[in-house]
């Protein structure tokens, strides 16, 4: 009787490591994509915090865009957009964003498009890569591409802020030391 008891509750107790270990063997590809979106979305929050606010309108050259033009960039087309269309979710209905925003805002709405995201990614399963999406101009494209040019625009993007955080006397968050 207390064997069985013992079995019993085992089992019970590793049903839920069973599950979790079911599902990720079964979507290894969109786990990966949402481990890299997650490491992303860390480096470009922090990146966005540690730029001071008085620096939101540095751009190295006049033909580029300026720190809070790529804060807000990426809040508009690099995350509500691109998340919506790698997953089929609803862009949410946010105020408008421009570089000039203050700073406090920009990071706000960084942080919320970034929670859009993790959403969005979060229903896509890698039984649905392959299925058709709109794409920029009304081209189709599949789920799986349109997540991997998400997370390789966040990837680009975070370079940028990178650089103008460094050509500012600032340490971009993933060359600092851990504590």
């Amino acid at each position: 009787m207390r064997a069985r008891l013992g079995t019993t509750l085992l089992a019970v107790c590793t049903l839920p490591l069973t599950v979790v270990a079911v599902a990720q063997a079964q979507n290894p590809v969109t786990n990966g994509v949402r481990a890299v979106a997650q490491r992303q979305t860390k480096n470009i929050v922090d990146a966005a915090e540690e730029m001071p606010a008085d620096k939101y309108g540095y751009k190295p050259t006049p033909a580029q865009m300026s720190f809070g033009d790529v804060v807000a960039h990426l809040i508009r087309e690099g995350n509500n957009y691109l998340c919506s269309a790698a997953s089929g979710m609803k862009q949410p209905d946010v105020d408008k964003f421009a570089g000039t925003d203050p700073k406090d805002k920009l990071v706000a709405g960084l942080k919320a498009s970034f929670k859009f995201c993790e959403a969005a990614l979060a229903g896509i399963q890698d039984t649905q890569l392959g299925d058709s999406v709109d794409f920029f101009g009304g081209h189709k494209q599949t789920k799986g591409m349109a997540a991997l040019i998400t997370v390789a625009d966040w990837a680009d993007h975070y370079s940028q802020m990178a650089i103008y955080l460094r050509l500012n006397g600032l340490l971009p968050p993933t060359a600092k030391k851990a504590d």
